[in-house]
């Protein structure tokens, strides 16, 4: 997961909405959201097991962003999706569990974790230390620390704001904001350390690349009633649609 917004009690009729794009090298294989047999929901990193976003069916989330760091990456270090599917199958709550992974972070490349229930969450970094408390409101995370206002972020995050505020049920304005291909201007762009070919190429909440782009977008939404739904848009390495998902259940 490459870019993430999440909303705490910030739509009239949501306790929790979170739009997020994957994106990730096409060769890498994955395979769409489901249910799977740990009791969660979500993809599946067929490389390293792990997966980039998942709900279970008590309304418990928990999502992952790599920190870019070029050059500081450690090929042996362990998959950091494994992250994500340790805190969906930890039967503690959220905070706790998000505590636990403090014990070995270190051994990890960056990573963003969050995690939450229907209308709290935290945030735990091997950059930024945590657990840290979700204040409610709009939040969004790209390749840095949380609310770190890159372009993509920015972006992404005042169109989701502007969606809850209106209070609206449709999900296709949260589809659109994500699939956004429009570069930002070079005087905007962060210093990552990548050429700037591909910072100008990251800097676009949908990125399309023969090797690396977004691969799939993915709408998670809980109403204060506990109805859930799970979206999920999959997309080829031209940017095209490649397949879509659906799940709606109630957390107990």
């Amino acid at each position: 997961m490459c870019l993430a917004v999440i909303g705490l009690n910030a739509h009239p009729r949501h306790a929790l909405v979170i739009a997020a794009n994957r994106d990730e090298s096409h060769a890498r294989p994955a395979r769409p959201a489901a249910w799977r047999e740990e009791g969660w929901l979500g993809g599946r990193d067929l490389r390293g097991g792990g997966t980039w976003l998942g709900l279970d069916r008590r309304g418990r989330w928990a999502l992952l962003t790599n920190v870019r760091e070029p050059g500081l990456k450690d090929p042996a270090a362990p998959t950091r999706g494994a992250l994500v599917t340790e805190v969906l199958s930890d039967p503690a709550p959220p905070v706790a569990s998000l505590a636990r992974r403090k014990t070995d972070m270190t051994r990890y490349n960056g990573f963003n974790l969050l995690a939450g229930t229907l209308s709290h969450g935290w945030w735990l970094s091997n950059r930024a230390g945590g657990p840290h408390a979700l204040q409610q409101g709009v939040h969004a995370i790209s390749n840095a620390k949380l609310d770190t206002p890159w372009p993509k972020v920015v972006r992404t995050r005042d169109a989701f704001a502007r969606w809850c505020a209106a209070g609206e049920d449709d999900f296709d304005p949260l589809f659109a904001a994500l699939a956004t291909k429009a570069e930002a201007p070079d005087a905007n762009l962060p210093h990552t350390g990548v050429t700037l070919e591909w910072e100008r190429r990251l800097s676009a909440p949908f990125i399309v690349s023969a090797e690396y782009g977004t691969r799939c977008s993915t709408i998670v939404a809980i109403s204060h009633e506990g109805q859930a739904i799970f979206l999920e848009r999959s997309f080829d390495p031209l940017g095209a649609p490649a397949g879509s998902v659906e799940h709606r259940f109630t957390v107990f």
